[in-house]
């Protein structure tokens, strides 16, 4: 994912005279998301989003009573253009199935500018995201894990995945960029022998490696579970 340029205000589009635009609850999801992609969270109002459908504000709420419904809303969206289903591969393992998973939501994530931060704190019923945790819960189910410890994972899963994502689209925004060298200065050998000889690792901004390290440990922690 490319580090995006900052932030650009969305064209206003003015009302056309005549029949008002049409007003849908996919059509509000599709703008806010542009907008979004335009803009970032902060910049997403409602207001803004009314003024670029062309609509009164006080329309958008016919259907989003809050803007935290109009983020959930858009949560579950992101997640429409990933399978549902299992990763693809007859015959894999739970192990691959679960990863094939977590990198599947992180992609989704990716996709839209400041991601991570619209699906954090939403609860969406959807078929989207139910679909998700219904794959990733019945992936280890089918494994032999029972009700509940797939369940546990299911979150650890989401949580770990979640959390990464916001940290790697902060740094990526421009917006907070990590500073490597501002690290390095500040932890002396003296002081922070073990820091300093991890510093490397930790200042390295390949964030496909401390993913997929991550993501490891929580499969290895799991099989030793598995039944």
């Amino acid at each position: 994912m490319s580090s995006p340029s900052s932030p650009a205000k969305p064209p206003t589009r003015t009302p056309t005279r005549g029949r008002p635009p049409k007003l849908d609850p996919d059509r509000t999801i599709a703008t806010a998301l542009d907008l979004l992609n335009e803009a970032g969270l902060d910049a997403l109002t409602m207001r803004r989003l009314a003024e670029a459908m062309g609509v009164q504000a006080g329309a958008l709420y016919r259907y989003f009573a809050t803007k935290q419904d109009l983020l959930t809303a858009m949560a579950e969206r992101m997640l429409a253009d990933r399978d549902t289903a299992a990763p693809e591969g007859a015959g894999q393992g739970w192990d691959e199935e679960l990863a094939g998973l977590a990198r599947a939501l992180r992609a989704a994530l990716l996709r839209h500018r400041d991601g991570a931060r619209v699906f954090a704190g939403t609860y969406s019923t959807g078929v989207n995201t139910l679909g998700f945790a219904e794959a990733l819960i019945g992936t280890l189910r089918e494994a032999g894990f029972n009700s509940g410890d797939a369940a546990q994972a299911m979150l650890a899963v989401v949580s770990f995945t979640l959390g990464h994502t916001l940290e790697e689209q902060a740094a990526l925004s421009g917006e907070a960029p990590a500073d490597p060298e501002r690290l390095r200065q500040a932890v002396t050998e003296s002081a922070f022998p073990h820091l300093t000889a991890a510093v490397p690792v930790i200042a390295d901004a390949d964030f496909n490696a401390h993913f997929e390290f991550g993501l490891r440990l929580l499969v290895d922690g799991l099989r030793a579970l598995e039944r």
